[in-house]
């Protein structure tokens, strides 16, 4: 059990030892950064390969904290690293660039040079016969697809999915490392390092977890009626073990646990605040999943869902394929970030310089992890 002492935001107990780590309130960057615009609370997208007049007035809004790229955004190399070059300079704090890149079907750029990476649930595989390999190959993964986004000027990949793989969640299925909540804190660990050797952080997806349904919350509103005991001795395990040292940034889930919160956990206080924020002691960022979502509609229009997981804990907000949309909630939101929240954002930047492709690819370290990947995928 983890109990984060009154008082105290800098460590957590554990078995009765004291842990320290680094969090909002003794981030060495606070206030070196304190006289920049500070990033937003809005997470939006961009249409095309370039940035318009249009989007670059809307990325100057002081409640826009980062972009999200898709496969859209993307034709070759030298135009996504210019594209995340023009997102970087239009602001003296650099917004954060994300994407969901997780390799096997949700990998967002897959031509001109980028490594096609395995399924998660490839590593859950070689788990079952040798498990240290699973791990050794997972951290590979991780670094050439950090290593990869970072070339390119990409901050944040959506990554690793911790839902627990039931068998019946299509829109999980693949992405999932395993069933077994060990084996998914285990591999996702791994992968992670692999991420930090490229200097780039995570975000473990989607709190408390979303394999146990059927229903896809793109297109629907899943209800999962579990207990919370059974729940958090499974799927939300992993992010307890896990922590905000190795795992920075959290997504929720647009799922509703009935017998628990009526409310989706994105939207909901108990889930981010009783249960993540002081049962696991998480002090990262946490993110909305997409508001567009139709798991989403239940709070109301663009601005209550986002007063909704605003209220709830989250620090950032994501508005997806919907400019419109996004346009609106800028002009009609009305929420202050408190500092901590902020500079938990800040602390997802990268915070050292990447190679730029040409210099990736003469590193050995690189290119004995991406030969892996194509064995890897080859079986």
């Amino acid at each position: 059990m983890l109990k984060r002492p009154a008082g105290s935001s800098h460590y957590f107990v554990f078995n009765g030892y004291p842990i320290f780590s680094m969090n909002a309130d003794t981030d060495p960057q606070a206030d070196t950064a304190s006289h920049r615009l500070p990033p937003g609370p809005v997470m939006v997208d961009v249409q095309g390969t370039e940035l318009t007049d249009h989007e670059r007035r809307r990325l100057r809004s002081p409640l826009v904290g980062g972009v999200i790229l898709f496969a859209r955004n993307f034709e070759t190399r030298a135009q996504l690293a210019g594209l995340c070059r023009s997102i970087h300079q239009l602001r003296d704090e650099p917004l954060l660039i994300a994407v969901d890149h997780e390799g096997g079907r949700v990998q967002r750029f897959r031509s001109d040079g980028f490594t096609p990476l395995p399924a998660m649930s490839v590593f859950g595989q070689i788990w079952m016969d040798d498990s240290l390999a699973a791990m050794r190959l997972a951290t590979e993964t991780g670094y050439v697809l950090g290593a990869e986004l970072r070339a390119c000027g990409v901050d944040l990949s959506f990554t690793p999915v911790l839902d627990l793989d039931y068998g019946v969640s299509t829109v999980i299925g693949s992405r999932a490392f395993h069933r077994e909540p060990q084996v998914v804190a285990m591999l996702a660990r791994a992968l992670i390092q692999g991420l930090m050797l490229a200097g780039m952080s995570a975000c473990g997806k989607h709190f408390p977890g979303h394999g146990y349904v059927q229903a896809d919350s793109h297109h629907e509103i899943p209800v999962d009626t579990r207990s919370l005991e059974e729940i958090m001795q499974e799927d939300a395990a992993p992010y307890g073990w896990l922590g905000d040292m190795v795992l920075p940034s959290v997504m929720p889930a647009h799922v509703i646990y009935s017998s628990v919160d009526p409310q989706p956990a994105g939207f909901s206080k108990y889930w981010i605040q009783t249960v993540l924020r002081d049962s696991l002691a998480y002090d990262g960022v946490v993110f909305s999943d997409d508001l567009t979502m139709e798991g989403a509609a239940v709070a109301g229009d663009i601005l209550a869902r986002a007063e909704a997981a605003l209220g709830a804990g989250c620090d950032m907000v994501l508005v997806c394929n919907r400019p419109d949309l996004a346009d609106e909630l800028l002009a009609r939101l009305r929420h202050t970030p408190s500092p901590r929240s902020q500079r938990r954002i800040r602390r997802l930047a990268p915070h050292r310089p990447a190679p730029d492709w040409a210099e990736l690819q003469s590193l050995e370290r690189y290119q004995y992890a991406r030969q892996l990947q194509s064995q890897i995928i080859s079986g």
